[in-house]
């Protein structure tokens, strides 16, 4: 990837989940996929883009912490978010107050607060925090899928 799009997808997952990510000094790729492309830096697979949206993944996101686009669920939503299910309305417990509808999100455990899944939230944050019946986020990528299992 040339330098100046390494800066530019750099500076656009900078904005939106407010914190440093990789450096532009750091070798930087992309690669298609079925349902995504893949960011490589470091080697690893630390981020994705889907439907023209560049995120962080699981492993991205244990690495580089930020602290905006988060959606926390109640302990008794953890298995089944970390086995892909979505998220549904009625176990969110905190929510990012920055969310749209249709941004990208992480999902978040409420005791340990570390990254469950990835997803698209179908809600803003008042919608989410309104814990109303029905799916709130669509989740896209999860700890034990395809691509959190490449990373091992």
């Amino acid at each position: 990837m040339r330098e100046k799009d390494a800066r530019s997808l750099k500076e656009a997952l900078e904005s939106v989940l407010g914190t440093d990510v990789f450096s532009v000094d750091d070798a930087v790729d992309m690669a298609e996929s079925t349902e995504f492309d893949v960011i490589f830096a470091k080697g690893e697979i630390m981020g994705l883009v889907y439907e023209g949206k560049p995120f962080l993944t699981i492993r991205g996101l244990l690495e580089y912490k930020p602290p905006k686009r988060f959606v926390t669920v109640d302990m008794g939503a953890v298995p089944y978010v970390t086995n892909g299910a979505d998220v549904m309305g009625p176990g969110i417990v905190e929510v990012d107050p920055e969310i749209s509808e249709g941004d990208m999100v992480w999902i978040r455990d409420a005791k340990n607060k570390v990254p469950l899944a990835v997803g698209v939230s179908l809600r803003s944050a008042e919608g989410l925090s309104s814990k109303e019946k029905g799916k709130a986020v669509k989740t896209i990528h999860s700890v034990g899928d395809k691509l959190w299992k490449t990373g091992e």
